[in-house]
């Protein structure tokens, strides 16, 4: 990555979401794109729907795949890049399976089964939904493999492409038999993408659950083997954090995963969901995958305010960038459907209303990019010294993440 501070934003456009491979629109694409430049954001992080790349696993979607490389042109064309990843798989709390891996519901063994709440195939729920493990099954290794080779050799070395990404948040799809079997998995497919592409970094979504426990996807081991550590955090899910808008627990988790990662990190998801335009922050209830939710919404001036805080204690704490999660709040047509429909709070996160217009903190970022940031070296508050992976995996983490979170809070009080 370059010296600058990355800005960036995942995206899925708002009329489309998460079907907008299979209703393609290129214009649309040009009209975010557009936006995105005139706030001042370097990168979009963009999802390969698995299922749409590759409806037969010996082979890739030829549609798909052309308007992939139109996505890089008018990424390129607007002075914008690409995180591309692969595999999704996960997404908003749905897991998105190719049609080829379904399988019966008891065929599936996972420490992580029992959370599964909904698959869905070819855009509909699965009823009683389950898949075989992308990371033992042969035939969607083979598929992975097929998909990185034709993928990254259409595009190695676009302007349009800055970060090659193995997956979104993976152990919320599948888990390794083991650490060490995380570690292999991410081994061979970055080498893959490497033997293409040499000069284009390559990473792995992980988020707070690789910082919670050894889920095989441990930070230590699997960002040994990528160029660019990432972190996904959100203080809204966390329950030792300070409150939903804490603006130093994003700064944290990336500092820790740096520190376990031996390199500097780059926090590529944050964010939250905010309530209805001109409504105060609230508590939002209503039942989710049949059981009770309840989900902090904050105002737009509330969150606007959060992020005023968190971009530049990122920024200080030697961070490579901000990725915000997401780019748009999903239009009304898409709130009767996955994953609207069950999780209404994911139709809010977005920088734009489903209208186009700015939430306020669309504007804050804008404030921010314009001053043009460059990257920090890590200070020693963010630092943890003597920290290995071993060391951290072996312990109670449910103890130790909050103490390191306290110990970094008054390092950085001084």
């Amino acid at each position: 990555m370059s010296d600058n501070f990355t800005l960036g934003v995942n995206y899925w456009p708002r009329r489309k979401a998460m079907y907008w491979w299979s209703q393609f629109d290129a214009a649309e694409v040009r009209e975010d794109f557009a936006l995105m430049r005139d706030l001042g954001l370097d990168v979009a992080r963009i999802f390969l729907l698995w299922d749409d790349f590759q409806p037969d696993p010996a082979s890739v979607d030829k549609a798909a795949l052309a308007n992939l490389v139109k996505v890089a042109e008018i990424a390129a064309q607007n002075s914008i890049s690409l995180d591309v990843t692969f595999f999704t798989g996960h997404m908003s709390g749905p897991n998105w399976s190719p049609r080829w891996l379904l399988t019966e519901r008891e065929g599936y063994s996972s420490p992580y089964f029992a959370w599964v709440r909904q698959v869905v195939s070819q855009g509909k729920v699965v009823p009683d939904g389950n898949y075989r493990n992308m990371l033992t099954d042969p035939q969607a290794l083979d598929a992975q493999r097929l998909l990185l080779q034709t993928v990254v050799g259409a595009l190695a070395g676009h302007p349009g492409i800055s970060m090659w990404n193995l997956g979104n948040e993976p152990d919320l799809f599948a888990w390794p038999e083991s650490a060490e079997h995380g570690r292999v998995w991410v081994r061979e497919m970055t080498g893959l993408i490497k033997a293409l592409d040499p000069q284009t970094p390559v990473t792995l979504g992980t988020h707070g659950d690789s910082l919670g426990r050894d889920n095989g996807f441990r930070i230590d081991l699997v960002h040994a083997e990528t160029d660019v550590p990432v972190m996904h955090s959100y203080p809204m899910y966390c329950d030792w954090a300070r409150g939903p808008l804490d603006p130093d627990f994003v700064p944290f988790t990336t500092a820790l995963t740096a520190a376990l990662a031996g390199k500097p990190a780059l926090m590529e998801e944050f964010g939250g969901c905010t309530n209805l335009p001109g409504q105060p922050s609230a508590t939002w209830e209503w039942t989710s995958y049949g059981n009770p939710r309840s989900q902090f919404m904050a105002s737009e001036e509330d969150f606007a305010a959060y992020i005023r805080q968190v971009l530049p204690n990122l920024h200080n704490s030697g961070a490579l960038g901000a990725f915000m999660w997401c780019f748009a709040d999903y239009a009304e047509e898409l709130w009767d459907v996955p994953p609207c429909g069950e999780s209404r709070h994911e139709r809010h996160f977005g920088l734009i209303r489903p209208d186009g217009t700015l939430k306020p903190h669309a504007k804050v970022i804008r404030q921010f990019a314009a001053t043009r940031p460059t990257v920090k070296p890590i200070p020693a508050y963010a630092k943890f010294p003597g920290l290995t992976g071993a060391d951290y995996y072996s312990q109670d983490l449910d103890k130790l993440q909050p103490e390191l979170y306290r110990q970094y809070l008054a390092r950085k009080a001084g």
